[in-house]
């Protein structure tokens, strides 16, 4: 007996807001499958706004409320049953992040919930990683996003500690990162690292998901250290028109992109990292799995 439900995730991120859709698939006597269904992203960059001017601009409040309408739209024809909306480091931080997410619960019908960074750190590092690691490993897991960024700490399969840290890419085009936060990342990965004689990363987020495309490694290898060096090296002499042209990025990755490498190949040096996983998951990804696992018992996730 085949079961297939929908499920979907709204991401309201620093840079952008996704929607996910997957299909929940039940077998009885066997693993639940979560097949992802389809994926739209609207660039909107709350960010820019609330890291500078401390709240949502009444143009970004509209297409907000444009872009939720949309969303319900697409989760209705697509039949969705259960959804859940996850506003992450923006929304948190805006002082009317409230009163917007009211506008969109009475437009869109839509409730958002903000969560809070080591809410955030903690749904990412629950996404089911076994298909993709070794659980004889140990890994560091690196979710970038565009207010902030978490890092977890995976061994043997199990997460023993996580953290989150105002350092997201567009913080730092805003060039609103200050060193002590580095040097507080910088600590806590030595830290929590020093014990292990070899450790991995994972990479999460657009940025390294269109690194990872671009370098046509087959899925389930590595990046190196060596390759997100040079490709860093290679985007710095480019412009970000020629980002755009030439290298053929969207406008809104070409600048993000060489902040969010940044991150990355900080957290490699400084727990010594060669190598770096790209699974193609993230907080949607949680979410979904989140939301199913609280409602359903004695599923085994897959």
């Amino acid at each position: 007996m085949l079961t297939i439900k929908k499920y979907a995730a709204i991401d309201i991120g620093s840079n952008a807001v996704r929607l996910l859709i997957s299909n929940i698939i039940e077998q009885k006597g066997k693993p639940t499958l979560f097949k992802k269904s389809s994926l739209v992203r609207v660039p909107i960059r709350l960010g820019s706004d609330v890291f500078v001017n401390h709240e949502i601009s009444l143009e970004n409040q509209q297409r907000m409320i444009d872009t939720m309408v949309a969303f319900k739209l697409l989760m209705k024809s697509h039949k969705v049953s259960v959804y859940k909306a996850c506003a992450t480091s923006a929304m948190r931080e805006a002082e009317n992040g409230a009163k917007v997410s009211k506008l969109i619960e009475k437009h869109a019908k839509i409730k958002i919930d903000i969560i809070d960074g080591e809410e955030e750190a903690a749904i990412i590092a629950a996404t089911d990683l076994h298909s993709y690691i070794d659980d004889s490993k140990t890994y560091l897991y690196v979710d970038v996003g565009g207010g902030s960024t978490e890092f977890s700490i995976i061994r043997h399969g199990e997460t023993i500690a996580s953290k989150s840290f105002k350092i997201g890419t567009v913080r730092l085009l805003n060039d609103m990162v200050r060193n002590e936060t580095w040097l507080d990342l910088e600590t806590w990965i030595k830290f929590h690292t020093k014990n292990f004689e070899k450790i991995d990363l994972i990479g999460s987020g657009g940025n390294i998901n269109k690194i990872f495309k671009i370098s046509g490694k087959a899925m389930g290898k590595p990046l190196t250290y060596f390759y997100l060096t040079s490709y860093y090296n290679k985007l710095q002499t480019y412009s970000y028109e020629e980002r755009i042209t030439e290298l053929d990025l969207n406008q809104d990755r070409a600048d993000v992109i060489i902040p969010a490498t940044r991150i990355y190949l900080s957290a490699m040096k400084w727990s010594g990292a060669k190598d770096i996983y790209v699974p193609k998951i993230g907080l949607s990804d949680g979410i979904i799995k989140s939301v199913y696992f609280n409602t359903v018992s004695g599923v085994t996730m897959s």
